[in-house]
């Protein structure tokens, strides 16, 4: 199906949503000012989007409150609630082709992976909470005998979801599954290089009979719209996924206004720990290169510092390079292509510079540091791998979010560990190891939300996702997802 499909002559023709979704409507924005949207194949101006503003975002916020205090949604049937998400699921998988191909135009994804991983991860993430919402029950608390006392979980309020431009549906779809499930109205915020995308799902919405103001979209500026959002004094929760530095001003944002509860997936500079115990390279350094040139490196959890230990490292890098030839930058309208361009000029030169300080440091890069397919107009950097790399270096230390991997070699499992842990962050981490014990070990040592043992980048909804230190708190997926969302209630009743 997706092989037959010619998506250039698609993306001429696809309607690009370009103005905020406010009570169940598109509307213009009150300041009329606009941003452009690029598309980072070739670097060409797609659609002028309306900008919110405060004004915009303070009508989606009432909108959202009346919502919410009327009770359409927040008191409806939970099985009637589930039904309604149910059929938002189907409705993204129905409009599989414009919403894969609205994904790509706007952050330069291979139409493949929007097509066979965004789209399905969403719908399926919207389907996943839609049927956790008649299963999840309170308690009855053991107290005294002549009391009986009740634990129920009610809906916070008004969410805002501020989502970022990597994996914008599945990003989106892992705020909107469990806020909307626990009875929440939403107020969607998508990064102003990937609106698309968060337009349509609030069209759909409606159209799956979720009643109007329970899901806004404003798309607009984070320094604007987004700071908009944070400060709001009728804004219950914010639940965020971005950059550190951004959640440290959601945290003063909560502080200033009305200390709304904040969710905070945030950076990560994740380990790949390569022990010399290994008995499997081949498996270590395919795990390895996808876990830093998928996505074209664009994923919070990439495994971005390669800690190995010197009895294997120079088997592992010859084998790391070998399967870096597949990730050649391609067309990311072309089936085949398996790594697209990095999202605009500003993240592409950013990725630059930190390849140019890499060199500047000392280390050396083996495999790539180049911008590619120049001719296209578009933002495309080959993978890259630096060898020699030491851990106080900027490259070891800061997240890149591009398709650059750097080697540290360390002796021993108890310098790899320091070296893992030598790090702000704490998303996630991995270790490869052919020794039970030493897995074991390493995924206690790892301080990191999630740690693989012989595998890399796993994920299920049953299963928390977030992070340790300045990678932030709360967690996505999984029920435990539910509970920055609600707020517990103790009923005690005299008997």
């Amino acid at each position: 199906m997706l092989q037959n499909i010619d998506w250039h002559t698609r993306a001429k023709a696809v309607k690009l949503p370009d103005r905020p979704f406010i009570d169940g409507k598109y509307v213009d924005s009150l300041s009329g000012e606009t941003f452009a949207c690029v598309y980072p194949g070739d670097g060409r101006v797609l659609a002028q989007i309306a900008s919110c503003n405060e004004g915009d975002v303070d009508t989606a916020v009432r909108s959202a409150r009346r919502a919410f205090d009327s009770g359409v949604w927040s008191r409806m049937a939970p099985a009637d609630r589930r039904r309604i998400l149910l059929r938002f699921s189907e409705l993204i998988l129905a409009n599989r082709e414009e919403l894969a191909l609205l994904e790509t135009l706007n952050v330069g994804k291979p139409i493949a992976n929007a097509y066979n991983g965004d789209v399905v991860s969403a719908a399926g993430c919207i389907a996943w909470y839609a049927e956790a919402i008649d299963k999840v029950y309170g308690e009855v608390a053991a107290t005294a005998h002549d009391m009986t006392t009740l634990v129920v979980r009610e809906p916070v309020g008004v969410v805002a979801a501020v989502v970022p431009w990597n994996y914008p549906m599945s990003m989106a779809a892992w705020k909107l599954g469990p806020a909307l499930a626990t009875g929440n109205s939403v107020i969607l915020k998508p990064a102003e290089q990937s609106p698309f995308t968060a337009l349509k799902l609030g069209e759909l919405a409606i159209e799956a009979g979720i009643p109007p103001g329970v899901l806004n979209v404003v798309p607009g500026l984070g320094h604007i719209t987004g700071k908009a959002l944070g400060l709001h004094m009728d804004v219950d929760c914010v639940g965020f996924t971005g950059s550190t530095e951004v959640g440290k001003y959601f945290m003063q944002y909560s502080g200033q206004s009305n200390i709304k509860r904040i969710g905070l997936e945030l950076g990560g500079k994740s380990p790949q720990v390569v022990l010399a115990d290994c008995d499997d390279l081949d498996a270590a350094a395919a795990g390895i290169a996808a876990g830093i040139f998928a996505n074209t490196g664009q994923v919070c959890n990439a495994g971005s510092r390669l800690i190995v230990d010197r009895k294997v490292r120079d088997a592992l890098l010859e084998k790391i390079a070998a399967h870096a030839k597949a990730y050649a930058p391609g067309d990311p309208l072309d089936p085949a292509t398996r790594m697209g361009s990095l999202v605009s000029e500003e993240q592409m030169d950013r990725v630059l510079g930190y390849i140019d300080a890499g060199r500047a440091d000392g280390a050396n890069a083996m495999i790539g540091g180049n911008r590619v397919r120049t001719e296209t107009g578009g933002f495309f950097i080959e993978p890259t791998v630096f060898d020699g790399v030491r851990n106080d270096m900027k490259i070891a230390q800061e997240e890149i979010f591009g398709p650059v991997l750097s080697a540290i070699t360390v002796n021993g499992f108890d310098e790899a560990m320091e070296v893992a842990n030598d790090t702000i962050y704490g998303l996630a981490g991995a270790v490869w190891t052919g020794s039970v014990k030493n897995a074991h070990r390493a995924a206690k040592a790892i301080r990191a939300g999630v740690v693989w043992v012989n595998c890399f980048d796993r994920g299920s909804l049953a299963v928390p996702f977030g992070g340790f230190k300045q990678s932030g708190f709360g967690r996505d997926k999984s029920l435990h997802a539910m509970d920055k969302y609600t707020d517990l209630k103790a009923v005690w009743f005299a008997h």
